[in-house]
């Protein structure tokens, strides 16, 4: 990352490092639109009434004022005040709600933007980032089948990273109501205290979340040990799911005539249809991990988090899940279920794993100038080769040859143009400064070596 008077959490690449970025995103809009996804972008701000819907995560909005303003901000409730958006899926709800009549449901959406969010900058995370989301949107209802399509198509988008050095990664899923009927069977009540005491298992450990669940949550031991039980839970496929699922139940003796063993039933079976469904397409791609949690309060079912192979400590790239109040109008709900990249997180990750652009400039081509006078010949020629789909340069200065040729090799264009020189016999010369060959070229039938041609990212391990 660039270094100088740099503010912590605002990272601003170096064009080689953006190079890298851009093919990420490249590389994900492809996979989304290829999925039928379509692309919005919503504005960067939103009322603070919006933003406070997403519980924990409203100690980190940055709340917008005017310079003439300040010193008066007290005067307006933070609800009516504006902040900028921290992640993309609150203001896709109101997105949808505001547009209702002109989209067609179910609403697939992918959104590629910038997040501002005010935690305390660290190793790979940032205050100012860009996150890659995609979301499926219901009018009143959502089928569950979507819970399977949404992680199998980003795990075909992050599958696609492979290439520029990103590990295997796999999908770990859970129900939310899978787990608050275990919790009520249990006799627990503050649901969403517990859930989000689980979801720092990974941070704090077994033994400090189950300190916590006592503490803050009303548990006593043998219940906070059950929730932790549940947690260590895992399954491949759904009979198995249930089977271990069923142990435990009888191992705490919850009743499985109650409305709360229900309720976990009815979250059990979406689980067990997910990872079932999912193996058909793509085998231990998705998994069922019973601590995945997501603290979030407007999660009602999935809910998942994404994992690579071998990068533990970078901990979830990915995650998201079922929601289906977060948006509403009147009586009328937009069920929805979507998944999240932090995708500046991602990049920092590949930068530092080797994935690099082959080259800074994106021009296949620079013209050389032999003197000024000639600049406009060189400037003809470009233009002809940019006619042509082939992205070009000129050279800044007519400087002495070798100077132009240094000058196209830090910026890694591949070939240099020179131009035929008035009075002699031999035309146009194209030369490769990577293999040395120089060749005649003509500006209606010379292309570069589809290995040169364009910008492209490496991984160098």
């Amino acid at each position: 990352m660039a270094k100088g008077t740099s503010l912590s959490g605002f990272p601003e690449w170096l064009p080689s490092q953006r190079v890298v970025e851009q093919r990420i995103i490249d590389t994900l809009r492809k996979v989304f639109e290829l999925n039928g996804y379509i692309g919005i972008e919503t504005r960067a701000v939103e009322e603070g009434s919006s933003l406070l819907k997403k519980g924990e995560t409203s100690k980190e909005i940055y709340l917008l004022s005017r310079l003439q303003d300040l010193g008066q901000e007290k005067d307006v409730p933070v609800e009516r005040r504006l902040g900028l958006h921290f992640d993309l899926t609150v203001p896709l709800s109101r997105y949808v709600v505001e547009h209702s009549n002109d989209l067609t449901f179910p609403f697939k959406r992918w959104q590629i933007q910038k997040v501002w969010r005010g935690e305390r900058p660290q190793e790979g995370r940032f205050r100012e980032f860009v996150q890659a989301d995609i979301d499926v949107i219901g009018n009143g209802e959502l089928p569950d089948h979507y819970e399977v399509e949404v992680p199998l198509v980003m795990l075909s988008a992050l599958e696609e990273l492979r290439a520029f050095g990103l590990p295997k990664p796999t999908v770990h899923a859970n129900n939310r109501k899978l787990s608050e009927g275990f919790y009520r069977g249990l006799g627990l009540e503050d649901i969403e205290g517990v859930l989000r005491e689980i979801d720092k298992l990974d941070k704090i450990g077994p033994d400090e979340v189950a300190s916590l669940l006592v503490s803050e949550c009303g548990a006593n031991q043998d219940q906070a040990r059950a929730c932790l039980d549940l947690a260590e839970l895992t399954a491949d496929d759904g009979e198995q799911l249930r089977q271990r699922f069923d142990a435990l139940v009888d191992k705490v003796g919850i009743d499985k005539e109650s409305p709360a063993y229900a309720l976990a039933i009815e979250g059990l079976e979406t689980l067990a249809m997910i990872i079932d469904e999912a193996a058909r397409i793509r085998p231990g791609s998705v998994i069922a991990d019973l601590k995945i949690a997501r603290g979030l309060d407007y999660y009602t079912g999935s809910v998942y988090e994404t994992f690579l192979e071998g990068a533990q400590s970078l901990g979830s790239i990915c995650s998201g899940g079922r929601y289906d109040n977060l948006a509403s109008q009147g009586n009328r709900t937009y069920p929805g279920v979507g998944l999240s990249i932090g995708l500046s997180r991602l990049l920092s990750y590949l930068l530092a794993q080797g994935a690099q652009a082959s080259r800074v400039s994106p021009a296949a081509v620079m013209v050389a100038v032999w003197d000024e006078e000639d600049r406009t010949a060189s400037n003809h020629i470009a233009q002809d080769l940019r006619a042509r789909g082939i992205a070009a340069d000129v050279a800044p200065t007519a400087a002495k040859i070798g100077k132009q040729i240094r000058y196209a090799d830090h910026l890694g264009i591949p070939y240099v143009w020179f131009p035929a020189k008035e009075g002699q016999q031999e035309g146009d010369q194209v030369k490769n400064i990577i293999t040395g060959e120089q060749v005649p070229a003509d500006l209606v039938s010379w292309t570069p070596d589809s290995l040169y041609a364009r910008q492209s990212v490496e991984y160098q391990a």
